[in-house]
């Protein structure tokens, strides 16, 4: 047991279920990965209206609770200069004209006190993280552009090395981060846009976390010690991001929090990495194609038992295992939702008070629950946010 965490006397059957309500709906519970983006550009959904598929509308936001969201701005990691930085600025718009057009519900937060005003009023905080390194076109510049326009994290690289990060998804290029990719660390520092090492190889993870005067966030990874895939990130790792006051937002694809699940998975598809590279180049990098292979994929070999079911209870033995190792300070929730695989029980966002209950049922103190739905994230917002002042007063 960790010194200075304990868990709390269990409470009775009885009462736990209404407690774990009350808590969850007067908490922030803020997800870090949500690929919802993608969907504002088919003319078949609105993020205003409950929808037949996919994991997040705001009608399952209000019911689950999840009142703090970070819309990914991704793309396909090949796609690289101009072009990426196009339909990164796309993405962005799209997501700044929701917000706008459903801005009863929702409202564009960029620091912490402003998610924390946002929960105070009742909306709901929407913020932006950039999806791979490569999206600014090999030019510091639109970095720069990139925070002007709210984005408060970027992922260093996606599937693909970048011109300057290696992917943990990639053959091995630059040796972890170029000096070029060093020096992106510094001005997202500088700009206030949190570390994001999600996806990026072991090497690029020490590489940043060297080099970051700002603890660093892994915006959707779980753990690599209870399921062994590349995006997980090992004990020694997340003891090392957690030393520096880093924070782990727990994925929860089935593949990433299952060890049997993705075995199986690399029977059926030849491994993570070939299954990606075909699927991507059937859809030519559109992310709502990639996501319907890959369901039909799943769904197909679910139904002939070649892949075994996954229980959303996964995320909670991923959660727990991360505060036994490091505490209850670096771990939050970083769902994937609309861009992964959800377990059974985890089908969309509203169904995410089941967390708060289960947390609850294991015992833990209520004041540490709200900081894996959202205080721990936002605390290293607040961090963030300090290192640029004082970099941006010198």
């Amino acid at each position: 047991m960790l010194a200075g965490w304990r868990l709390s006397a269990p409470a009775s059957a009885d009462d736990i279920a209404e407690r774990a309500r009350k808590l969850h709906f007067s908490s922030i519970v803020l997800d870090t990965h949500d690929d919802t983006t993608q969907r504002f550009f088919s003319k078949d959904f609105d993020l205003g209206k409950r929808n037949p598929d996919g994991h997040v509308d705001i009608p399952r936001m209000r019911e689950g609770g999840m009142n703090a969201i970070f819309f990914s701005i991704w793309i396909d990691g090949r796609t690289m200069g101009p072009p990426a930085v196009q339909k990164a600025l796309d993405q962005i718009d799209a997501v700044h004209e929701n917000v706008r057009k459903y801005s009863s519900d929702l409202v564009f937060c960029r620091t912490a006190e402003e998610v924390r005003r946002a929960h105070a009023q009742g909306k709901i905080a929407a913020l932006m993280g950039v999806e791979g390194g490569h999206m600014i076109g090999n030019d510091i510049r639109v970095l720069r552009m990139f925070g002007d326009l709210g984005v408060r994290y970027m992922t260093l690289s996606h599937f693909y090395n970048d011109e300057w990060a290696d992917s943990s998804t990639d053959k091995p290029a630059h040796n972890g981060l170029t000096d070029f990719g060093k020096d992106v660390v510094r001005e997202m520092n500088r700009q206030g846009i949190m570390v994001d090492i999600s996806h990026v190889s072991d090497k690029t993870f020490y590489d940043a976390l060297e080099v970051s005067k700002a603890p660093l966030i892994a915006s959707h990874s779980s753990c690599r010690a209870l399921c062994n895939h590349p995006r997980d990130m090992s004990d020694d790792m997340i003891k090392a991001l957690a030393a520096k006051g880093g924070v782990i937002q727990i994925n929860y694809e089935r593949s990433f929090i299952d060890q049997p699940y993705k075995d199986a998975y690399d029977k059926v598809a030849g491994g993570v990495v070939a299954a990606m590279e075909k699927i991507t180049k059937e859809c030519g990098g559109d992310g709502e194609c990639i996501g319907r292979k890959v369901k039909e994929l799943e769904t197909q070999a679910e139904a002939s038992g070649a892949l075994p079911h996954v229980s959303w209870e996964r995320i909670i033995d991923h959660i727990d295992h991360v505060v036994k190792l490091v505490g209850p300070d670096h771990v939050g929730l970083g769902s994937d939702f609309d861009g992964a695989t959800m377990p059974d029980g985890m089908e969309d966002c509203s169904k995410l008070p089941k967390i708060t209950e289960a947390l609850m049922r294991q015992g833990y103190q209520d004041d540490d629950i709200r900081k894996i739905l959202g205080g721990n994230l936002l605390r290293v917002m607040e961090q963030t946010e300090k290192v640029s002042r004082e970099l941006q007063a010198q």
